[in-house]
């Protein structure tokens, strides 16, 4: 287990820049993910920690060693794919146990730790079982052992989850938590699911164009946005961000051009009786929860979370207010004003 640090790192394809000197330190032990649309940087970053993609320039630091220029074997580092990369003719067993074998490990210390990594991942039920046979959680948790046993510094997960079902993704982010507080290790986990981003991270890094755009715990992400880029990634469903001038009876910082309500912070009130009026577009029912989609003039279309038992129709004609404590304000530059 072991720190991980990155200082002023880029990464260039030909005269692409990609990773545009990024900063962070990664404690030891610390469950970080990396997270953020297409195309912003993420996986790459991930590979570079690896040593699987070069670092162009800036320093990776592995714990107090320099790991810069390190091939991937030296590192000491697992990596668990979103592909399982299983092999189809071996057992769970043999498949978990393949890289003590590979290192020359004798069969009572390769059993030994291929046993307790079944008992953490609760695979002990499906060890002489072939890859086919499995579902695909349990190819995933299979995958994850074959990590484990290897006993590495920090584990690294691109995108784990992606090839499963809902209820899947549900499932093995719960085992994936667990293991976390099971083995305290050190975990960098990239993800394009902000759900799992949120349920899961000590902190997470949200990345914008190759650069961190913020950095914090879930809460802080939530709570308090750096700018608009985060206010309106993070949250489901997104932020709404509407226009500062057409929202009444609001204290407005200096400088504001845009203000940000989270749908769950809006409540809705007679037409007249909020800071601004809408009219009922669509509404889509989840249950516990009701989404209602307004129009509300030149403050354009606002998504309100409310009650599931919530009796409103397309057409009607409401109020919204919400707590000047819970408005977010940003300036022409996009960024949060205090």
């Amino acid at each position: 287990m072991s720190s991980i640090t990155l200082k002023a790192v880029e990464k260039w394809f030909g005269s692409v820049q990609v990773i545009k000197g990024v900063d962070l330190e990664i404690n030891e032990g610390e469950f970080v993910i990396f997270v953020g649309p297409s195309g912003c940087g993420k996986s790459t970053l991930l590979r570079m920690i690896a040593g699987l993609e070069e670092t162009s320039r800036g320093q990776i630091m592995i714990g107090d060693r320099d790991a810069t220029s390190e091939p991937p074997s030296k590192r000491g580092l697992a990596m668990v794919f979103q592909s399982y990369a299983l092999y189809p003719h071996m057992s769970v067993r043999d498949n978990v146990g393949f890289p003590l074998k590979s290192a020359g490990l004798s069969k009572a210390d390769i059993d030994a730790k291929v046993d307790e990594a079944a008992r953490v991942l609760k695979l002990d039920a499906y060890m002489d079982r072939r890859p086919k046979d499995l579902s695909g959680g349990q190819r995933q948790r299979v995958a994850i052992g074959r990590s484990i046993v290897r006993d590495p510094t920090a584990f690294l997960f691109d995108e784990p989850l992606s090839n499963l079902d809902a209820a899947l993704r549900v499932e093995m982010r719960y085992e994936i938590a667990k293991l976390h507080q099971t083995l305290k290790s050190t975990m960098i986990y990239v993800t394009h699911d902000q759900v799992e981003a949120m349920t899961l991270a000590d902190r997470i890094v949200v990345l914008e164009f190759g650069k961190i755009a913020q950095v914090g715990t879930p809460r802080e992400l939530y709570e308090n946005p750096a700018n608009l880029f985060v206010a309106q990634f993070i949250g489901s469903p997104r932020m709404n961000v509407i226009p500062a001038g057409t929202i009444s009876g609001v204290s407005l910082p200096d400088g504001a051009v845009s203000v940000g309500l989270r749908p769950e912070h809006i409540t809705l009130v007679d037409a007249g009786a909020g800071q601004l009026d809408g009219t009922v577009d669509v509404l889509e029912y989840l249950g516990a929860d009701t989404f209602v989609i307004l129009s509300c003039g030149d403050a354009g279309q606002i998504t309100v979370r409310v009650n599931g038992s919530a009796d409103y129709v397309p057409g009607d004609r409401v109020g919204l207010t919400v707590p000047q404590n819970l408005l977010h304000a940003f300036g022409a530059d996009g960024l949060a004003i205090r």
